[in-house]
């Protein structure tokens, strides 16, 4: 159930990535209700994805956290 959760998560980072706000109010959601370990695998993800578009960059500070 939880992997669910986590996928579902990166789905909708990744529709939401056009806009740096929705990215980031939805970033604040997942922070909110993943478990620590898909916490760490989603920083990862972000990462990588994030390396392709720099704007999303600074919304990087709310996993940082």
């Amino acid at each position: 159930m939880s992997r669910m959760i986590y996928d579902c998560t990166k789905e909708v980072l990744e529709r939401v990535s056009f806009s740096p706000v929705l990215f980031l109010k939805e970033l604040k959601k997942a922070v909110k209700n993943l478990l620590p370990y898909e916490m760490e695998h989603l920083r990862i993800w972000l990462l990588f994805y994030t390396s392709k578009k720099p704007i999303l960059k600074e919304c990087l500070i709310v996993i940082n956290d």
